[in-house]
């Protein structure tokens, strides 16, 4: 296992697993700090390519883990998975669906769009949300198209049903009963169960990992976003089975808490709307990141030995 941090917002760099190891020489750092103004919430072309350039160096054989601070820098995974080229399933943990297809910009709230227009990707299985993202989802430009056709596989923690005017069908993770969606609510199941429904229907060898900490609660995270409640264990569960059955061809982690700081009042203003109430959280509230930063190392390090 390689382990990358992308310093674009300080959250990370600073933390004493992460730090450690980037003192020892067992995790590469790669600043991109100068970058993050013009990466967050929607990242530049010109960015992206000059960030690009940058993690060049980090190519290689193992298995490479990066953590890269903000859930405001989700999208970033799209790029990280546009380096593959062998066939890939994402298996995506957050308490957004990350599917609006407009506008149709290399945003956080629009990856899953940009990851399904690579070749080599054959599905999204998202799991966990329970974000108001799900209420009135075609309102909110919500790629329902994919979810019917199987491209994007969506399990809410749990939701109540969610209003939609077109026609939708059924699937494995929802039955339409007129103008609703009836989620599968996996809080109701048992989840060694759905793991193993999980990992039979994950149509590839490899599969890319892609986790955004807010589907935590807050007892195991603190992000700029509303957060969801999966619990810990069930996520480290979820990381081992599907390394024990699959490939894990990369893995990204994101969800840390950072102030949000923009060189354009659009991306500002994109942010006031987006977030929650503004935080100002103190350093014992933050320190449950890197604990579980921590614990998700250790997690890697062990199954992708």
């Amino acid at each position: 296992m390689r382990l990358r941090v992308i310093d674009l917002d300080g959250s990370l760099a600073a933390q004493q697993p992460l730090r450690q190891r980037i003192d020892a020489g067992t995790a590469i750092c790669i600043d991109a700090a100068d970058l993050a103004g013009r990466l967050r919430i929607v990242a530049s072309r010109s960015a992206l390519q000059d960030l690009g350039a940058r993690l060049q160096s980090a190519a290689g054989g193992e298995t490479t883990v990066t953590f890269y601070g903000s859930g405001d820098f989700h999208h970033l995974t799209a790029g990280l998975v546009a380096a593959l080229d062998e066939p890939l399933t994402i298996v995506h943990f957050d308490n957004h669906p990350d599917w609006v297809r407009f506008p149709a910009t290399v945003n956080c709230g629009a990856w899953v769009n940009r990851a399904l227009e690579l070749p080599h990707v054959h599905k999204v299985v998202t799991i966990g949300p329970c974000s108001d993202d799900l209420v009135r989802p075609e309102l909110q430009f919500a790629n329902l198209d994919a979810v019917r056709d199987g491209r994007i596989v969506l399990y809410p923690w749990r939701h109540p049903p969610s209003r939609v005017w077109g026609g939708y069908g059924r699937t494995r993770c929802y039955r339409q009963e007129g103008g609703h969606l009836h989620w599968r609510n996996l809080a109701d199941e048992n989840w060694s169960d759905f793991l193993d429904e999980l990992v039979e229907a994950i149509p590839t060898r490899a599969v890319w990992l892609t986790i955004d900490k807010d589907v935590l609660g807050r007892a195991d995270a603190l992000t700029n976003w509303d957060q969801g409640s999966l619990p810990l264990d069930h996520l480290l569960a979820a990381i081992e089975r599907l390394a024990g059955e699959r490939r894990i061809a990369g893995v990204d982690v994101c969800g840390d808490w950072s102030e949000p700081r923009f060189a354009d009042p659009f991306r500002a203003t994109l942010a006031y709307f987006d977030h929650p109430p503004r935080l100002r959280p103190s350093a014992d509230d933050l320190a449950v990141n890197a604990r579980v930063n921590a614990e998700l190392i250790d997690c890697f390090a062990r199954v992708l030995s």
